[in-house]
């Protein structure tokens, strides 16, 4: 939905289990159509839509893209964010460090993101600009140095390229978003402008969309920062122990554009004792990859998984503190001897409120299938609306404002 300040609010589809079209097509019709009515009854809701690559290329057929288009209309909803990231299962069985595959060195990857991209042209409502959220080049411990950062910022370039052609083809301006987390290629702001300003937006890749766009080496250089800048995931800066202000600094500084914020919730235990992790077990799941940032007066230490860390872990408390990339519900602070990381959402909610952080929010708890019971109390679609309404309150405590329609 479209707030007063003409930013956009949803929450992305990938909560909702589904690889195929058929199943992503029921899943908006059964569950975000419910949402909608809930936070949004009367202002079109606009859709966070993640696609599988299987899911993309059957979309793709132009039918069956017709009769998604016809829906929207109908439904009063419209798609302006892709969650370009996982391409592969994402629900139900094991996904770990294969949810990076195929990552940035791969160029089925760029084909990927590609046709997302032309999807999203289609869909994409007259004047409104897009954004496709993807993968932050790949999994830390894959790469092999140097050679693996020059080529896959020639397939990112290569993918602003086509963004470009895209922009010319279709008049509809599309972004992509490098998503930063822990243990990846790029898991910090700090990583992040380093890789930015010494290769996305350095001379080879300025000379490389030159050469593929036609454009001459000023035009080049700005369609770069045009098209190509981060997605911020709040539960995976919170969890690096990141500060708002510091983060907002160095991106603007480093001329690093935002194209959507992810707004979702990790977890923080500032005491490790016997007691607190023995609640945090109820967190551990077989799907997914739960990185962990311990933070001591030795620095950050960092692990894979949940499953590392508590093996580092001898049984005797220690001074540090832990927070862990586990997806738990935004209205949710207080758990069981520890808490989450709400403090940091509120701060960079706080920052938007002042001046927009990003024109895209998308709210991403995908956990809601492996969280522990105590916190599936209710319906996913009535969670997911009580989380936007957490966030619409943030956003304007005195509500004076809003959703625009």
């Amino acid at each position: 939905m479209r707030l007063a300040d003409g930013s956009h609010l949803t929450y992305c589809s990938n909560i909702h289990p589904g690889e195929t079209w058929a199943e992503v097509r029921t899943n908006l019709e059964r569950y975000v159509t419910r949402v909608r009515d809930a936070v949004s009854p009367e202002a079109p809701f606009g859709i966070g839509l993640r696609l599988s690559g299987r899911a993309a290329q059957e979309l793709s057929d132009p039918a069956t893209l017709g009769e998604f288009a016809g829906f929207l209309a109908r439904e009063r909803m419209y798609v302006f964010t892709i969650n370009g990231f996982p391409y592969g299962t994402f629900h139900g069985t094991r996904v770990k460090e294969e949810v990076y595959l195929p990552d940035w060195r791969d160029p089925e990857r760029v084909r990927y993101t590609n046709l997302l991209a032309d999807l999203l042209a289609r869909l994409l409502p007259e004047g409104m600009d897009g954004s496709i959220s993807t993968v932050p080049g790949a999994y830390k411990s894959a790469l092999r140095g140097s050679a693996d950062a020059r080529l896959m910022a020639e397939n990112m370039v290569s993918s602003v390229a086509h963004l470009v052609e895209v922009k010319r083809r279709t008049g509809r301006h599309i972004a992509l978003a490098l998503e930063p987390e822990p243990c990846c290629f790029l898991e910090t702001i700090e990583e992040s402008v380093a890789y930015f300003t010494g290769h996305l937006f350095a001379e080879p890749s300025v000379q490389q969309l030159s050469a593929a766009s036609g454009f001459d080496r000023t035009t080049a250089a700005n369609a770069l920062r045009d098209h190509l800048g981060l997605c911020l995931d709040l539960c995976h800066a919170a969890v690096e122990f990141e500060e708002p202000a510091q983060c907002m600094q160095a991106l603007g500084e480093a001329g690093i554009a935002i194209p959507k914020v992810q707004i979702s919730s990790g977890l923080r235990v500032p005491a490790l004792t016997p007691e607190s992790l023995q609640a945090l077990d109820a967190y551990q799941d077989a799907v997914y990859l739960h990185q962990v940032v311990e933070r001591s007066a030795a620095g950050l230490r960092r692990f894979n998984d949940l499953s590392d860390a508590f093996a580092s872990f001898q049984g005797s408390p220690r001074d540090a503190e832990w927070r862990v990339h586990f997806h738990v519900p935004l209205f949710v602070d207080a758990l069981d001897r520890f808490s989450s990381t709400q403090f940091f959402i509120r701060d960079m909610l706080a920052m938007h409120r002042r001046s927009p952080l990003s024109a895209h929010l998308e709210i991403e708890t995908y956990t809601w299938d492996v969280l522990p019971p105590s916190l599936r109390t209710q319906a996913v679609e009535d969670a997911v609306a009580r989380e936007m309404r957490w966030v619409l309150n943030e956003l304007d405590p005195a509500g004076a404002s809003g959703v625009a329609a």
